[in-house]
């Protein structure tokens, strides 16, 4: 029987290379993206080649639009027909600082990946799911990785906020229209998370994390994320699609 196929954007570090190597241990073939192909996304390939799955790199800039629909084909081509996308690439903001002085240039830079490429990869996405007889054997569905700040207000990224909204809005109008061919997106909200990108604050993160901001006292880890995202992918939450799935240990329980 073929092997499910996902791709995975952003996926040479942190939660996006948790999420790759989780999907290959669950049975997937994975074709791994990032923007470049440096040693890390060769990594991954080689890491899940060793487990037995196929592994494609795939390296395209996720804002250039006109590289989707090649770099989708190319999957068909080297692996098959495509199950699972997993929108995970995304940047911080340029400077952190007061709202009152961001950038244009941070303000488009986080909009283009977070919200835009996201997007319109769904969008290249599901018009081939809907082109192709639907796979009884495997669940097709889009898995958006955006971030607790689609909630909850950051001051000093507000930019960053305000893409990952838009990012979440995307999830809900891409399940409503993808819904009656039963195909499932979500929304897959990360909290305080310990990954290369937040290295330079992990610590009051953890400190924030143990003074209570979140129900659980510590940090999650990319795999706590990739977990959460094969769950999906692998159709073990069945009737459910458009919905928010947060991975925050509890960060965004309304308290008083």
């Amino acid at each position: 029987m073929p092997q499910p196929i996902a791709l995975v954007t952003g996926a040479s570090r942190g939660i996006g290379r948790a999420i790759a190597l989780e999907l290959a241990r669950n049975g997937f073939d994975v074709a791994a993206n990032d923007i470049s192909q440096g040693a890390d996304l060769q990594k991954l390939v080689q890491d899940i080649d060793a487990m037995g799955q196929n592994a494609l790199a795939l390296p395209f800039d996720v804002t250039d639009l006109g590289t989707h629909g090649p770099a989708l084909a190319r999957i068909e081509e080297t692996l098959g027909q495509l199950s699972t996308l997993v929108n995970n690439a995304g940047v911080g903001v340029m400077e952190r600082g007061d709202p009152l002085d961001v950038s244009e240039a941070s303000f488009d830079r986080c909009m283009a990946v977070n919200a835009k490429a996201q997007f319109f990869l769904c969008q290249a996405v599901a018009r081939r799911f809907l082109a192709q007889p639907n796979d009884q054997e495997h669940p097709r569905c889009i898995v958006n990785v955006t971030s607790s700040n689609a909630t909850a207000v950051a001051v000093p990224r507000s930019e960053y906020c305000a893409s990952k909204a838009a990012a979440a809005m995307a999830s809900k109008c891409f399940a409503a229209r993808l819904g009656h061919a039963g195909i499932a997106v979500y929304d897959v909200q990360p909290g305080l998370i310990e990954t290369p990108m937040t290295a330079p604050v992990i610590g009051s993160y953890k400190a924030r994390a143990e003074d209570g901001l979140c129900l659980f006292p510590w940090v999650g880890q990319p795999e706590d994320v990739a977990t959460v995202v094969v769950s999906l992918a692998t159709g073990r939450l069945p009737y459910t699609t458009g919905h928010v799935i947060s991975v925050d240990g509890g960060m965004l329980v309304p308290r008083f």
